[in-house]
């Protein structure tokens, strides 16, 4: 099965989340608000954000009547203050009350996770280090968040266990040492795929470099051992840092040196940025 692209996977998500929201209609509009009725809204910002998601959005209220205008003031990317009107609307005011929560729903929540990882970013400015996502999205979302996270500044890691190798700590315990599970890996993949090992020693460390691992995951390491990691490498493979990566401290670990910094926050704690659609008329 070929992984779905954005567009599809907004799709498949819009549609999921209107089933959901309502499998038969929405009994409150529909019951006391005349069919030919017409309103206009807006999108407010009730605090400051990076945008993401207005595309999605804007889907919402297309899959459920085509003739709603949406009018962007904002493009994705784009910080935002408190008070901002990021949109307006315009259509049957059935169609905008019937996609009111679901549209605010992907807006606040991909607003979130780009204010964030554009945090992270920020946070690391000056270093040649990027900060990369996870898996730790939500299912069904994560082609939505690892957009929202690219919106925000960050870089994308695999998008699937389909992407490339990567070898953690469940897997060494299996297989027995990092030499031989990068050996079995390169006997069975494709020419091309990448081969990235977790460490959570320096002892592993100059394994994975050894057996020839195209790149090194350094799993909760302190940074003393982070630098000594870095020294060992010498450039000669990309560095990931991993494990309790904060606000607080993601400057320190950027400083020793590692390539990349990859925060599960990003998606899995992002919190919903406050965003209203409120009505003109």
């Amino acid at each position: 099965m070929e992984p779905l692209d954005l567009n599809e996977a907004m799709d498949a998500a819009i549609e999921a989340a209107l089933r959901e929201d309502m499998p038969k209609g929405d009994l409150t509009s529909e019951s006391i608000i005349p069919y030919d009725a017409r309103s206009e809204a807006f999108f407010l910002a009730k605090e400051e954000g990076v945008l993401a998601g207005m595309d999605v959005a804007s889907r919402v209220f297309a899959k459920i009547d085509v003739s709603v205008i949406v009018i962007e003031r904002f493009r994705d990317g784009s910080r935002f203050n408190r008070g901002d009107k990021l949109a307006r609307m315009k259509g049957p005011t059935i169609a905008l009350l019937k996609g009111e929560r679901t549209a605010l729903n992907f807006l606040q929540h991909l607003c979130g996770v780009a204010t964030v990882t554009r945090q992270y970013v920020e946070a690391i400015a000056g270093t040649k280090t990027r900060i990369l996502d996870t898996r730790k999205t939500t299912p069904g979302l994560r082609l939505l968040e690892k957009y929202a996270v690219k919106t925000g500044g960050g870089t994308n890691h695999r998008l699937s266990l389909s992407d490339m190798v990567l070898i953690k700590d469940n897997h060494l315990r299996y297989v027995g040492n990092v030499a031989e599970a990068i050996r079995r890996a390169r006997v069975l993949v494709a020419p091309g795929i990448r081969i990235e090992v977790e460490a959570s020693s320096l002892l592993q460390v100059r394994e994975a470099l050894a057996a020839g691992a195209d790149m090194i995951m350094l799993d909760n390491m302190p940074i003393q051992t982070m630098q000594q990691a870095v020294q060992l490498a010498a450039g000669s493979v990309p560095l990931e840092a991993s494990g309790n990566m904060t606000l607080d401290r993601v400057r320190a670990v950027a400083e020793t040196g590692v390539d990349f910094i990859s925060v599960g926050a990003l998606t899995h704690s992002a919190r919903a940025i406050d965003i209203s659609m409120d009505f003109v008329r």
